[in-house]
């Protein structure tokens, strides 16, 4: 395996502090917009389908820029790359605070969606680029708690701009905050990242392979992205069959590529690495649970209790803070440990959703925020642990001329992930409330005790089928530690 040395006097610490902020940000622009939906509909008198663009056109052109893009990384530079992405992530960030109609907003969001596509392989790129065994443990644990502290505490600033501005200028704050955070880190970039890094030969980038790549993570993003709950075109589900189609063909022309002596978009000698396959699986189906969880339970608090957004926002701050800390306590043990930390991970997220569950059927409305975000800084005691663990775990056999793309590869994992479990868990909630009656603005009376009941049954549902995904992630969980012990044996054997 080629490794790489920081060959400055500088800490290799100071440009993962730079590189992993602006990871933040793009994971912040993912969940953050969930609260700002409606006062969009109010202020630039967006339609429902302009409104989930927002959010789909961001996610979809998020998950479609990601392999390309660590491909290039990996082959051309990473630091390049990244500052490119910084700067188009700015400026559609400032388009996106300044739009004049919903068209346009659609619009930025589509280009900031790219940009953290370029941006979040460079990152990854660079954890392993930087960092060695031990090392690279405790940088993938604070890596893990940075992004569990954006995933959280996204809605919540959300919530806080509305607060403190008003419907209009929150939003539009809410989307320009990353304007003056990009000034400030694009000269820490420029200055502190650096430019050197192993190279895995000639530059050959497969533009059919990239085109069938990203035709394919469209078809089967899109049908699930576009599932409210409400009024969805049956017609969606056509997208799945031709992102099939094109899964198909792209595999056999990698596969062929590959065969020639050239170098594929996504090299599937990777998947030889059982401590890969399992990793992306778990990935993804963490991500089906975890994000829509919080919607769900906004919108139960929020639209079924009548909870002020604020409020509801704040609910998340116990589990931020408890995850990072567990992220960041766990990442010096991942190198050897991160099976096991990974399946107690899920374990205590599972006893902790099922416990919010029962906050909903058995806690009264008025003390619900309370007790659920006492809840939740005992579910964060799991993230802390699977983000930073499977994240190591992942990466861990791949060769550091091909981090890029591996860990670009798993980051697709996550969007498709998030795309299908906000799309489950959101359709069976409105499902399962449809018939509640609303007044003349269309909200529900939250002092009814059916209307109450029937978001709580919503609620629980959907939980439901979120606790199902983390127990499919489990048990994946327990067959990649088997597998992991049985590795450690041979070794073991061999020495």
């Amino acid at each position: 395996m080629i490794t790489y040395q920081h060959h400055a006097t500088r800490s290799p610490w100071i440009a993962f502090a730079v590189a992993a902020s602006v990871a933040v940000l793009t994971i912040l622009d993912v969940v953050k917009v969930n609260v700002v939906l409606t006062p969009l509909e109010e202020t630039l008198n967006a339609t429902p389908t302009q409104t989930g663009l927002v959010v789909a056109g961001y996610v979809l052109a998020f998950g479609i820029a990601l392999v390309p893009s660590g491909r290039l990384g990996d082959q051309w530079n990473r630091k390049a790359m990244f500052m490119l992405g910084l700067v188009i992530f700015a400026v559609a960030s400032l388009g996106a605070a300044l739009a004049f109609n919903a068209s346009f907003l659609v619009i930025a969001r589509v280009l900031q969606g790219v940009a953290a596509g370029i941006l979040m392989p460079q990152v990854l790129g660079m954890i392993q680029m930087l960092f060695q065994d031990q090392a690279r443990g405790q940088a993938f644990g604070i890596f893990g708690a940075a992004i569990g502290l954006g995933t959280a505490f996204g809605p919540t600033l959300g919530g806080l701009f509305l607060g403190s501005f008003g419907s209009e200028l929150g939003w539009r704050w809410t989307f320009g905050m990353n304007v003056p955070l990009a000034l400030v880190i694009i000269p820490l970039a420029l200055w502190l990242i650096p430019s050197a890094q192993p190279k895995a030969g000639p530059a050959d980038l497969d533009l059919l392979g990239v085109a069938l790549l990203a035709s394919s993570v469209l078809f089967v993003m899109l049908p699930f992205v576009l599932t409210t709950g409400s009024g969805d075109a049956p017609m969606r589900w056509f997208f799945l069959p031709l992102g099939a189609i094109t899964a198909v063909a792209f595999v056999r022309w990698e596969n062929r590529y590959r065969a020639a002596g050239r170098e594929p978009v996504l090299d599937f000698t990777l998947f030889s690495f059982s401590s890969y396959r399992n990793g992306v699986v778990i990935t993804t189906l963490w991500f089906a649970a975890m994000p829509a969880m919080f919607l769900v339970m906004t919108l139960f608090n929020q639209q079924g209790l009548g909870h002020d957004p604020v409020s509801v926002g704040l609910i998340t701050v116990p589990y931020a803070i408890v995850s990072a800390i567990a992220a960041a306590l766990a990442g010096r043990y991942t190198f050897r440990h991160a099976t096991t930390l990974v399946i107690w991970g899920f374990i205590i997220f599972i006893v902790a959703l099922i416990g919010l569950v029962a906050i909903s059927a058995f806690v009264p409305p008025e003390h619900n925020p309370l007790a659920m975000a006492i809840m939740l800084a005992v579910a964060g005691i799991g993230p802390g642990f699977i983000m930073s663990a499977n994240q190591m775990r992942t990466l861990m056999d791949v060769p550091v001329t091909q981090g890029g793309v591996a860990g670009s590869f798993q980051q697709v994992g996550q969007r498709l992930g998030n795309a299908i479990g906000i799309a489950i868990g959101s359709a069976i909630f409105y499902a399962l409330i449809v018939d509640v009656p609303r007044d003349a603005a269309g909200l529900p009376d939250p002092a009814d005790p059916e209307s109450v009941g029937a978001y709580a049954y919503a609620f629980q549902t959907a939980m439901a089928v979120l606790i199902l995904f983390c127990l499919i992630a489990l048990i994946f969980a327990g067959i990649d530690h088997r597998a992991r012990s049985r590795q450690l044996a041979e070794q073991t054997t061999a020495g």
